[in-house]
This record gives structure tokens, C-alpha cells and sequence, in this order.
């Protein structure tokens, strides 16, 4: 809001009234910029107090949906006293979160958010959500590792829900999942004799990885949010 914003705009915005309507409470004298009455030309700018009929009129905080390329080393935390942090990193201020969680040793896609309406939402486990991956273990395949794998693993006092299994290599395969319990991939390929030695997400629902860069950033397409948000 560095060129500030014009008053009706600025009412309007904030969801309390439609510009037309702004205009007439404008003329009206019933609000102020800072302490002094507004005209239809008043601009607002960063840090002004604007009230209506005393009351505050606060901006209508703009919704933002991010996907990260998550390297390796980054946590998935908001809590700033760990020096390896994902807000730190991603730089776009403390009011912005992590939808769901990468371990520290994993990379790919993760989303965040600052609108917490969502949130919930996207991570109830019933809601049974795919999440894609891209795994390399320490060993060859067994012919029967993906059967297994499929047909669910005991982990964490729990059978794992039936997924979807792509053997890609001798050691690769492809995983979508259905649940999001604590690092699980990792956990049902160790019951199976085997060690994770790189783990990328490339899916989480209709957002892709894509070409995106390790440690960069894009907005979701409207299309993606709509989608996102419209489950």
C-alpha cells in the first residue's frame, strides 16, 4: 500500500460495504483517516487508522496460497527458535504456515497458507487426500515389495491404509497415499528390510511439483486454489 489506496476502495475491501455504499458514508462525515474526516479522494496508507463512526475498519487480510520446492534440512515448523525453520527460510512473514508437514530429510512439494479456515480441511485424514511420491531405498526390489506395500504395513500400532505402488527402478518406486501418518513411508519401508535414502513429494491432490526449483516458491493458479479450496 505504498501509493495508499483510496477510501471507498479501502471501505469496500474490508468486506464492510460495497463501493457505492462507501461513497454515500463518505459524504456523510462518518469517517476518518487518523483522526480527520475523509472526502472521496482521502488515500489510506500503511499503518493510517481508519474508523466508522468511531469503530475500526480493518483491511481485509488478501488470502495467500504458496507451493514450496522444500529442500533438504528444512523443518517444518513454525516455531522460530529453530534455526533451520520454514518461514525463516520462505521469508514471507510469521503469519503464514505449513499445510501438513515434510521431515527434515525429505524434500518436494509443500504448500502454505495464511488462511487457517482450510487448513483443518485438508489435513483430516478421512478426507483421504493423495499425496504423491518419489522414493530410492538402499536395495534392490523384491518382486513382491509392491503387493506388500499396497496391502498395507503395521506401523505405529496401525495396518496402513491400502496405497498406490509404481515400481519405476530396481530401487525406485512411486508412492500415493491416502493418510499422513508420522513419517510413513519411511516407517513401512523399514518393517520391509529397507532404508529410505531419498524421498521427494511430487503430488499433494491437484497441485504438482512440476519444474520447480529446489528452494523456490510460486503462487497457486486460481484454478489450483479453486480446486483446493473447493473440496
Amino acid at each position: 500500500m505504498d501509493e495508499g489506496i483510496r477510501i471507498n476502495k479501502y471501505l469496500s475491501s474490508s468486506g464492510m460495504c460495497s463501493r457505492r455504499e462507501a461513497d454515500v458514508i463518505i459524504q456523510n462525515g462518518e469517517v476518518t483517516v487518523d483522526g480527520k474526516v475523509a472526502e472521496n479522494g482521502t488515500r489510506v496508507f500503511e499503518g493510517q487508522v481508519v474508523l466508522y463512526k468511531g469503530q475500526p475498519v480493518l483491511p481485509k487480510e488478501e488470502k495467500i496460497y504458496i507451493a514450496l520446492h522444500k529442500p533438504l534440512g528444512i523443518t517444518c515448523t513454525t516455531d522460530r527458535r529453530d534455526p533451520d525453520n520454514i518461514i525463516d527460510f520462505l521469508g514471507l512473514g510469521d503469519r503464514i504456515f505449513p499445510i501438513g508437514r515434510l521431515d527434515k530429510n525429505s524434500s518436494g512439494l509443500i504448500l502454505l497458507t495464511n488462511d487457517g479456515s482450510i487448513v483443518n480441511q485438508l489435513l483430516r485424514a478421512e478426507n483421504g487426500h493423495e499425496k504423491e511420491y518419489e522414493v530410492r531405498v538402499d536395495k534392490k526390489l523384491a518382486p513382491d515389495f509392491q503387493s506388500k506395500m499396497e496391502g498395507g504395513i503395521p506401523i505405529l500400532g496401525q495396518v496402513t491404509l491400502p496405497c498406490e505402488v509404481t515400481v519405476t527402478g530396481p530401487h525406485t518406486f512411486k508412492i500415493i497415499l491416502h493418510q499422513g501418518l508420522n513419517r510413513q513411508i519411511r516407517r513401512m519401508c523399514e518393517y520391509l528390510g529397507y532404508r529410505v535414502v531419498k524421498l521427494r513429494r511430487i503430488r499433494f491432490l491437484n497441485i504438482m511439483l512440476g519444474n520447480l526449483k529446489v528452494g523456490a516458491h510460486r503462487r497457486l493458479t486460481s484454478e489450483e486454489v479453486r480446486n483446493l479450496i473447493g473440496r
